[in-house]
């Protein structure tokens, strides 16, 4: 079907509530909307689906979410009876219809004879990933967008191992979908008979406790959070999202006194109402933690996002404002407190390993082989840390002391296969206080970092491009870059190119010299005579292109003005 008849079987089914149906009924002069609703489905990934909500084939709603999830149903019943009867594990998070979501896919899954775990409120991400290996699940589900504005939600899947689907399930769900029509198919029971019949079950306190029982387990030194418990505060914002309860509980666990909740922001709320975009990657989401953290005197103040898998953090410097600590930045001083608190008590494994993405800063592999642990490099997702991991456990070859990428994201222990910002704002806030006795911030810290490791600096660019003519110029843009790779940028000579897509190495005017050591992705990945690295690759989950700049130089100033230059350069690829 073409948009306007999918847009009519829409209008003409029996499925749609009035006041769905008067949504759609008030578009129909408006063709143009009625395209960007209907003309295809939001597409199936290895993350599930994202989009904006509303009525439509191309947005997220009841409709698309039963849809969904019939189609994980039946790749979950392929596995026989014993998969049927571990079941899933469901969960959501603060986002409008997000509990409504959640309960729809619990009725579908009921109506296939799928047990289910489900939560009885919303809780942070990684607690479900927690709760399918807790619990022994066959999969997981999850109903949130994580940092995405207000007007979005999302459906993300797990197996059995904790992390997200592996490529050849979501490839199956996607096959039954497109086999099944969106309204007829659907096997469904309605959520109170599923509980009544036994079908599904709720998770709650006794989930979160033995969750925090594992996060606690990665404390390092509480003694010395011991000794600056008394005049340390931190102020804490969970972008009015799933960290309120547990993020709180886990710093005053480890033996935080002062943790100070912005109140505006510990109210639940979809809507979002005090930031224009709950990202913690975006600074101007703290000004009211700001705020409050002047009037307290605090010296840290750390952020979560609505489904605490990401996690910001801000500092007070000497001139007494607050600065950002960059997810880069973050990473290696988590790298480098783990590795030194963990070698001084003795617990550092002797085949100790740390895993990064290709698009994160190469400062934390200088920090590896500084420090004689081994380093490995995923594709961009947790997923494939995951894999990783897993790999390093059936070989027995390393154990792993974190996982990160430079999008706010951190992953430490064996409990959580995805990112985790529970552990990590527990661990964060361990890491300031060690530092903290010796009289330092986490700025000067990563000072320290700079000249004992050598100098860094990273930045990433979105280059947005919405709408049916920005997926084609997204399409086109890499297109161009990959047929016709430019043999500088910014002025700069290119001095190999690594094609992600088919595992090419290539040397401008040799050709190609070798093969990357994965491959499978959508990223070019350019080396820069000056040490710099280049790197573009579509978002998985929005409208947008992203560049990642990657500097080294010999001082700060070397750094700084390489990201400029290359920025520049990136801001003119985007127009």
């Amino acid at each position: 079907m073409n948009y306007m008849q999918e847009y009519q079987h829409w209008l003409d089914s029996p499925s749609l509530s009035n006041s769905e149906w008067e949504e759609l009924k008030a578009i129909s002069g408006d063709e143009k909307e009625i395209e960007s609703r209907f003309y295809a489905p939001l597409e199936f990934g290895t993350a599930g689906l994202r989009g904006v909500m509303g009525m439509g084939l191309h947005r997220m709603n009841v409709h698309v979410v039963r849809h969904a999830t019939q189609g994980f149903a039946s790749v979950i019943a392929a596995e026989g009876g014993e998969a049927m009867r571990r079941g899933v594990a469901i969960c959501y998070d603060c986002r409008n219809h997000s509990e409504e979501f959640a309960r729809e896919a619990a009725a579908v899954m009921a109506g296939n004879g799928i047990h289910v775990r489900i939560f009885d409120a919303m809780r942070p991400t990684p607690e479900l990933s927690f709760a399918v290996i807790h619990y022994g699940c066959t999969a997981g589900l999850n109903i949130t967008a994580s940092h995405n504005p207000k007007e979005y939600n999302g459906y993300k899947v797990y197996w059995s191992d904790g992390a997200q689907l592996p490529p050849q399930h979501a490839d199956a769900i996607a096959d039954a979908m497109a086999h099944n029509d969106i309204f007829n198919g659907i096997k469904y029971m309605p959520f109170d008979e599923g509980v009544q019949k036994g079908y599904i079950t709720f998770m709650g306190a006794e989930c979160d406790e033995e969750f925090l029982k594992c996060v606690m387990s990665q404390a390092i030194d509480p003694d010395e959070v011991a000794r600056v418990a008394d005049d340390f505060k931190i102020v804490y914002t969970p972008f009015h999202g799933t960290g309120y309860k547990l993020v709180p509980e886990a710093l005053h666990r480890l033996g935080m006194k002062h943790v100070i909740p912005v109140p505006e922001q510990m109210v639940i709320d979809g809507n979002f109402p005090t930031v224009v975009s709950p990202n913690p990657e975006n600074p101007e989401g703290f000004e009211l933690a700001v705020k409050l953290a002047k009037e307290v005197g605090s010296d840290l103040i750390i952020g979560t996002d609505p489904d605490a898998d990401r996690v910001g953090v801000m500092v007070r410097g000497r001139d007494g404002e607050y600065q950002c600590i960059t997810g880069n930045q973050m990473g290696v001083l988590l790298l480098d407190y783990i590795i030194e608190a963990r070698r001084a008590n003795g617990t550092l494994p002797e085949n100790a390993a740390a895993l990064k993405t290709i698009v994160t800063t190469e400062m934390a592999a200088e920090i590896c082989e500084r420090q004689g642990v081994h380093m490995d490099e995923t594709f961009t997702g947790f997923k494939f840390m995951a894999e990783k991991l897993a790999e390093y456990k059936r070989d027995g070859s390393y154990q792993y002391l974190m996982a990160y990428e430079e999008s706010y994201g951190y992953m430490m222990g064996d409990y959580v296969r995805d990112k985790d910002a529970v552990t990590a704002t527990m661990m964060i806030a361990e890491m300031a206080a060690h530092y903290f006795e010796r009289g330092m911030t986490l700025a000067d810290a990563m000072e320290s970092l700079y000249e004992k490791y050598g100098h860094f600096a990273e930045r990433t660019l979105n280059l947005v491009m919405p709408g049916l003519d920005g997926l084609e110029k997204m399409k086109n843009l890499m297109s161009s870059l990959r047929s016709a790779p430019p043999k500088t940028i910014a002025d700069t000579e290119v001095i190999r190119l690594r094609d992600y897509q088919d595992g090419t190495i290539t040397v401008p005017e040799i050709g190609v010299v070798g093969s990357t050591d994965i491959s499978g992705s959508n990223v070019l990945y350019f080396d820069m005579a000056d040490r710099c690295s280049f790197i573009v690759r579509p978002s998985g989950t929005e409208p947008k292109i992203k560049v990642y700049i990657l500097a080294r130089g010999d001082d700060e100033q070397t750094c700084l003005a390489a990201v400029e230059k290359y920025s520049n350069y990136a801001l003119e690829l985007g127009k």
